[in-house]
């Protein structure tokens, strides 16, 4: 399982201070089917507790998910700055998805390489 975060993501995660094992820790829940929502096409939102927290007033994340194989985290952002995402992101986001989970390791590692991506 390759586990990455765009640097959009990874700059969000650092400025809310989401460390590597709490996204390891959703990729478990992800591989174990627990999950707050399947939004279709391998995009999946999840929350993610503030520290000291709980999830309920917490973050919140989009992920690109294919089991056994990719996770990409994409975005993130505080339930009390957004409510959910629109119905015109979730499809750019599906249409992203389709791309990025049927990447070869090859494409991967020039993502990494190109800085567009980093692997957890």
């Amino acid at each position: 399982m390759r586990i990455l975060k765009n640097t959009w993501f990874s700059y969000f995660a650092q400025k809310e201070n989401i460390d590597d094992d709490a996204l390891k820790n959703i990729v478990n829940q992800l591989e174990k089917g627990q999950f707050n929502a399947d939004l279709g096409g391998g995009v999946y939102k999840q929350r993610i507790a503030r520290s000291g927290e709980g999830k309920a007033g917490g973050y919140r994340s989009i992920i690109f998910f294919k089991k056994n194989r990719l996770t990409f985290f994409v975005y993130g952002f505080a339930k009390s700055n957004q409510a959910n995402i629109s119905k015109s992101e979730l499809a750019d986001f599906k249409k992203l998805a389709g791309y990025m989970l049927s990447m070869t390791d090859e494409q991967i590692n020039m993502e990494i390489k190109a800085k567009r991506y980093i692997e957890v």
